[in-house]
C-alpha cells in the first residue's frame, strides 16, 4: 500500500549497458504527471535492492587531468517501473553558474530566467534557474548531487574540494535569487537578524532542544522504523456522493464530512477509517451564496461540539476571499444563518476560517472563531448583541461582531493560520514568515521566524505549540518554537522574543525521483501533524499531499538529530525518510483521524485520503492482521 521511497545510499554505475549516447535514452521514459500510477512496496523494494546492488567503479585513465567545472552528468530514466536505472548522459560534462542579464523592455513572460542564476550543464542539455523547483539533494559521501530538470539528473564529482565549490556555490546563487542581493555575510545578517544565526549558519544552532523537548514514548528512540512493522493497509474506500469533493471535515466524535458543490456527505467513523452511513444533505438552491452565483465551499469548519459546520465560499469563483460564511445545522441538514463579515459598517472579506482553540469545535457552547485576510486577524463572535435569532429570511444577512483583532496597515500578506491548544495563533505569510501570536494580543507578533523565499500556503502547530509545520510548494518547514534562556529556563516564542538561540528549523523534501514522477506541476499542500487534544500527548507523524501521492513521515525521526538523513549534509538539515501511499487522482486532502481512533495494535489513527471521488482510510498497523469493520 505504502512504501518508504528513500534513496538514500543509491550509487551511480559505469557498467557497461548503461550507455553514454543519445539513443539510449529513448527505450525509457521519466513518469509525468500523466504517467505517474501507483506501484506496489514489492515493486518498489526490489527497485531500491536492484539500485543499492550498484556501484561506481573508476579507473584511473577515466579521471580527466583538469577537475574543475566538469563531472560525470547521469539521467534516470524508467519512471517508476521495473526498468527505472540510472545512465550516463555524459562522461565529462562541463557546468557553469551563469548569472543572466535582464533586458530592459522585455516582458516577464519572454524570458522568466532574465536576471538570475542558472545552472547550464553539457551541450546545453540542462538549463535550470537557480530555485528550490530544482529539488536539489546532496549525496556528500559519494561526492554526488541529484535535482530535478524535465527529467531527474543526478552530477557525480571526481574530488570531494569539486563537490564542496559546487553546492556552496549553488546556495549563495540560491540566496540571491531569493532575496536579490549578494550572498554576502553582511547581506545575510540584515535578511535574517543576529536572532536567527542558526538559520544562516545551521552548524552553529543549538540542536539540543530538539531533544529535549521530545517526550513520552518517543524519547530518544533514535532508530529508523522497520519497514515491515508499519505496514499500510488499507482498510475503506468510499465513493463520493453527489459529485466531487472540495474539502474535507474531520470529526473526532462519530461522524465526519465530505463537502463539495450540492451538499454534505455525512460518513462515520470508526477504528480503522471513515466510511458508509449513506446521508446526503442536499443543498437548496435557497441556500446558495446570493453574492458569489452558487459558488463551491472552499473551506468547512465544525463547531459547537460538531453539531454546527461554517462553510466559507469564495466571493466569485477563482478567487480566494469571502465576504461571509453558511451556518449549516447538521442535526437538521439546513443551513440556519447567512453570516456577512463587516467591521465599522463595512463590508471586509476574509481568505481563511479556524477554530478558537485545536480543540474547541468539541466545545458545545463555542461561538467565536478566528478570521485572517491578507493584512487582517480578527476573532468573530456568532452571538447576536440584541440577542435576536436571525434567520435567512430577513431581507439583509446578520453581521458578525469583530470582537477582536488587528487591521494592519502595511502588507503583512497573510496565507493561512492555526491554533494550539491554548489559543496561541501561528500565522503564515507570502513573504515565508511565520508569525507567533499570544492568545492575548493579535496586535504584535511574539516572534516573527524569517523566510526561506518560498511563500507559506498552509500552516499546523501541535496541540501543545511546541512545534509548527509549515507547508511551501517545493518542501515542509519544521520549526521549533522553543528555547532555554539565560537563566536555564524553557521558554516559548508565543510568549515572548526567542533571542539569539533559537533553534535552526528542518525542511522535509521528495527526493528528485519521487518529486518528478508526482508531476510537474504538483505542489506541496496541506501539511498537517497528527491530531491530538490533550495535554501531554505528543503527535507521532506528519502528512502532506503532493499530486497524487500523499507523504507520511515519522515525527520523532525527523527530530532525532542522528538521523542517517543529516549526514554529510551542507545548510539546513533536510529529511527524505517517509512513505508513500500513491492513488490514481490527485489529492485535495489527507489528515490523521483523531488520537482517540488509534487502536492498540496501530502507532497512530488511520489517515484519510480524499480524492475528488473517493475517500481512502488507512491504517498505520504495528503488525499484520486482517481488515476492520468496527
Amino acid at each position: 500500500m505504502g512504501a518508504s521511497h528513500s534513496r538514500e545510499g543509491l550509487e551511480l554505475s559505469d557498467e557497461s549497458d548503461y550507455s553514454d549516447n543519445e539513443e539510449s535514452e529513448e527505450h525509457y521514459e521519466d513518469a509525468t504527471e500523466d504517467h505517474a500510477t501507483p506501484v506496489s512496496t514489492k515493486t518498489l523494494d526490489e527497485l531500491d535492492s536492484k539500485l543499492k546492488s550498484l556501484k561506481l567503479k573508476y579507473s584511473s585513465s577515466e579521471t580527466p587531468k583538469n577537475l574543475k567545472n566538469v563531472a560525470k552528468l547521469y539521467l534516470h530514466v524508467g519512471g517508476n517501473t521495473p526498468k527505472a536505472k540510472w545512465i550516463i548522459s555524459q562522461k565529462l560534462a562541463h557546468y557553469e553558474f551563469i548569472k543572466t542579464l535582464k533586458i530592459e523592455g522585455d516582458s516577464e513572460d519572454d524570458n522568466e530566467d532574465e536576471g538570475f542564476w542558472v545552472l547550464k550543464v553539457g551541450n546545453n542539455k540542462i538549463r535550470a534557474r537557480v530555485s528550490t523547483d530544482m529539488q536539489l539533494k546532496m549525496f556528500g559521501d559519494q561526492r554526488r548531487v541529484d535535482f530535478v530538470d524535465n527529467g531527474v539528473w543526478a552530477l557525480k564529482f571526481f574530488v570531494d574540494d569539486e563537490y564542496r565549490n559546487f553546492i556552496t556555490k549553488f546556495q549563495d546563487c540560491l540566496f540571491e535569487n531569493v532575496y536579490g542581493v549578494e550572498a554576502t555575510e553582511a547581506n545575510k545578517m540584515k535578511i535574517y537578524g543576529k536572532e536567527f544565526i542558526g538559520w544562516l549558519k545551521p552548524e552553529e544552532s543549538d540542536d539540543a532542544m530538539w531533544e529535549d523537548a521530545d517526550s513520552g514514548v518517543w524519547k530518544g528512540s533514535g532508530k529508523t522504523p522497520v519497514r515491515d512493522s508499519q505496514d499500510l493497509l488499507e482498510e475503506f474506500e468510499e465513493a463520493v456522493t453527489g459529485g466531487g469533493i472540495q474539502s474535507l471535515a474531520l470529526g473526532a466524535l462519530d461522524n465526519s464530512f465530505l463537502v463539495n458543490d450540492s451538499g454534505v456527505q455525512v460518513v462515520k467513523n470508526f477504528s480503522h477509517g471513515i466510511h458508509g452511513k449513506g446521508v446526503y444533505v442536499k443543498f437548496d438552491e435557497n441556500d446558495k451564496w446570493k453574492g458569489g452565483g452558487g459558488s463551491t465551499p472552499k473551506k468547512a469548519l465544525l463547531m459547537r461540539g460538531e453539531t454546527n459546520m461554517m462553510l466559507m465560499s469564495p466571493f466569485k469563483e477563482g478567487k480566494s476571499r469571502s465576504t461571509g460564511i453558511h451556518q449549516l445545522d447538521i442535526e437538521t441538514g439546513k443551513i440556519v444563518t447567512e453570516w456577512k463579515f463587516e467591521k465599522d459598517g463595512t463590508d471586509i472579506t476574509m481568505k481563511d476560517i479556524t477554530n478558537n482553540t485545536k480543540g474547541s469545535q468539541l466545545d458545545p457552547s463555542e461561538s467565536t472563531f478566528l478570521g485572517l485576510d491578507d493584512n487582517r486577524l480578527c476573532q468573530w463572535d456568532m452571538r447576536d448583541k440584541k440577542g435576536i435569532v436571525q434567520t435567512l429570511a430577513n431581507t439583509s444577512s446578520p453581521v458578525l461582531n469583530w470582537t477582536q483583532g488587528h487591521q494592519f496597515s502595511r502588507g503583512t500578506n497573510f496565507q493561512c493560520f492555526a491554533t494550539t491548544g491554548d489559543g496561541s495563533i501561528v500565522v503564515g505569510s507570502l513573504d515565508g514568515k511565520i508569525r507567533l501570536y499570544s492568545k492575548t494580543s493579535m496586535r504584535q507578533a511574539k516572534t516573527a521566524f524569517p523566510g526561506l523565499g518560498s511563500p507559506i500556503t498552509h500552516v499546523d502547530v501541535t496541540y501543545d505549540g511546541k512545534w509548527i509545520l509549515g507547508t511551501t510548494d517545493t518542501y515542509l518547514i519544521l520549526i521549533c518554537t522553543l528555547l532555554t534562556d539565560k537563566d536555564g529556563k524553557t521558554k516559548s516564542g508565543f510568549t515572548g522574543r526567542m533571542g539569539n538561540k533559537i533553534p535552526a528549523p528542518r525542511l522535509l523534501k521528495l527526493t528528485p525521483v519521487d518529486a518528478h514522477m508526482a508531476g510537474a506541476n504538483n505542489k506541496f499542500h496541506g501539511g498537517h501533524f497528527s491530531w491530538v487534544t490533550e495535554s501531554g500527548k505528543q503527535e507521532r507523524h506528519l502528512v502532506a499531499a503532493v499530486g497524487k501521492f500523499s507523504v507520511i513521515w515519522n515525527f520523532q525521526q525527523v527530530k532525532d538529530s542522528a538521523h542517517r538523513c543529516y549526514l554529510n549534509q551542507q545548510g539546513l538539515k533536510s529529511c527524505y525518510c517517509y512513505k508513500i501511499v500513491p492513488k490514481d487522482e490527485s489529492i485535495i486532502e489527507s489528515r490523521f483521524m483523531h488520537d482517540k481512533y488509534a487502536v492498540s495494535d496501530s502507532p497512530e489513527a488511520p489517515l484519510v485520503v480524499a480524492t475528488p471521488m473517493k475517500v481512502t482510510s488507512i491504517s498505520m498497523s504495528g503488525k499484520k492482521r486482517g481488515h476492520g469493520t468496527s
